[in-house]
């Protein structure tokens, strides 16, 4: 195992450990800023997500949302604010944010850990930029 996947995997394990239930994101973006990871690349809907970070870029794949070939749902920036907001509130699994994000037409989402903003892609070159804010973490 590479370094950068230890360090990653070590980052992920203590963002879980201390990030709540409502507003979390940010604290496991934070405790990912502070191991040296720079970007978090989401591709939808194969869910494959790729960590650019000082050690070097990793690549997890997780389970993908469709299979066999599907249309790609037109972009619908207020489906994917809702999507967004029921996450923050606490109300949905990742998984259910990724497949909701996904009905709402994003293709893709980018995270830059040092503006503290995520920006989501649709596939005709539609964007929705939304900062999260910075939290202390121990």
């Amino acid at each position: 195992m590479s370094k950068a996947i230890q360090n990653l995997e070590a980052a992920q394990r203590k963002a879980m450990a201390i990030r709540p239930k409502v507003g979390g994101f940010p604290y496991l973006a934070e405790a990912l800023r502070q191991a040296g990871v720079r970007r978090n690349i989401w591709s939808l809907p194969s869910a494959q997500s790729l960590f650019i970070t000082n050690e070097g870029a990793v690549v997890t794949q997780g389970t993908p949302l469709v299979s066999g070939t599907v249309d790609v749902p037109l972009f619908d920036r207020e489906a994917l604010i809702a999507a967004l907001r029921t996450d923050q509130a606490g109300k949905s699994t990742f998984p259910e944010f990724l497949a909701a994000s996904w009905r709402a037409g994003v293709v893709r989402y980018d995270v830059d850990f040092s503006a503290r903003t995520v920006s989501y892609y649709g596939c005709n070159g539609e964007e929705y930029v939304e900062k999260y804010p910075a939290v202390e973490v121990g």
